[in-house]
C-alpha cells in the first residue's frame, strides 16, 4: 500500500480558468517593467524555468533575484485576488472527495508541484482543498528547476521509499519526474494531455478524471497488484 500521495495542483485538483496567467503578466511586469505579451510552455514545467524562458521571449536576461522578485509579487498577487480565484476558478471534480477518502484510509498527502509554495497553499485553501496536505513535506518551485528533483526532495523530506509513494498528475512531465525516482504514477486526463499521451508517457494508470473515489482509493492502495 502506498503510504505518501504527491499530488500535482494544477489541472489535476483545481483549475485557475485563466486567472493563473493574469497573475504571472502582472507580477511579470512588476518584477521586469514590461508586459508579458507572451508566455512560455507551462505544462510540468516549474515556475522558475516558466519565468526565465518566458523573459527570453521578451529578449530579457534574468538571475536568481529577478524570480525572488518576481515570486513575491506572485505570491501577493494571489493573495489579493483569492476572490477572483474562487468565484472564476474552481476545483475539479472529485478532488475534494478522493483527498478526503484517502485520508480516510491513512495515506499521507502532499504537494509535488512547479508553483512556489505560497502560491500552492493560495490555490489550494481558496477551494477548500489543503486541509489534508502535510505541507512540510512537499517539493515546490522554488526548490529546484527540475521536477524530478522535487520528487527526489520530497520521498527524502517524508522519509518515504519510491515504492511506498505514488504520484497523482497530469502532464507527461509528472510521469517522467516520478518514474525517474521510482515511483509509481496515476495520470489524470483532466488536462491538456490525453488518455493517450499519458499512457505514451509511461503512466501505469491513466483516469479521466477523480470522480470515481473507491477505484482511485484502491489504485493508491496497490489492491490487486
Amino acid at each position: 500500500m502506498a503510504r505518501l500521495v504527491l499530488w500535482d495542483i494544477d489541472h489535476t485538483l483545481i483549475d485557475t480558468r485563466g486567472v493563473g496567467r493574469e497573475l504571472s503578466a502582472a507580477a511579470f511586469e512588476e518584477t521586469l517593467g514590461q508586459s508579458m505579451r507572451r508566455q512560455a510552455r507551462i505544462d510540468g514545467i516549474t515556475e522558475p524555468v516558466i519565468f526565465r524562458e518566458t523573459a527570453k521571449l521578451h529578449g530579457l536576461a534574468t538571475d536568481r533575484a529577478d524570480f525572488e522578485r518576481f515570486a513575491h509579487a506572485l505570491a501577493d498577487g494571489h493573495v489579493r485576488r483569492a476572490a477572483d480565484l474562487r468565484e472564476r476558478g474552481h476545483a475539479l471534480p472529485g478532488a475534494a472527495t478522493a483527498l478526503d477518502a484517502l485520508d480516510a484510509v491513512g495515506v499521507r498527502q502532499t504537494v509535488v508541484s512547479g508553483n512556489i509554495r505560497p502560491v500552492a497553499q493560495t490555490k489550494l485553501s481558496v477551494f477548500g482543498l489543503d486541509q489534508h496536505i502535510i505541507w512540510e513535506l512537499g517539493a515546490f518551485g522554488e526548490d529546484d528547476d527540475v521536477r524530478a528533483e522535487l520528487v527526489r526532495l520530497c520521498l527524502r523530506r517524508a522519509g518515504t521509499a519510491a515504492s511506498d509513494a505514488v504520484l497523482i498528475g497530469d502532464t507527461p512531465a509528472d510521469v517522467e519526474g516520478a518514474h525517474a525516482n521510482g515511483v509509481r504514477v496515476i495520470a489524470v486526463a483532466s488536462g491538456r494531455s490525453d488518455e493517450a499521451t499519458l499512457r505514451g508517457a509511461g503512466a501505469e494508470t491513466v483516469l479521466s478524471d477523480l470522480c470515481d473515489t473507491e477505484p482511485l482509493v484502491k489504485l493508491v492502495r496497490g489492491d490487486g497488484q
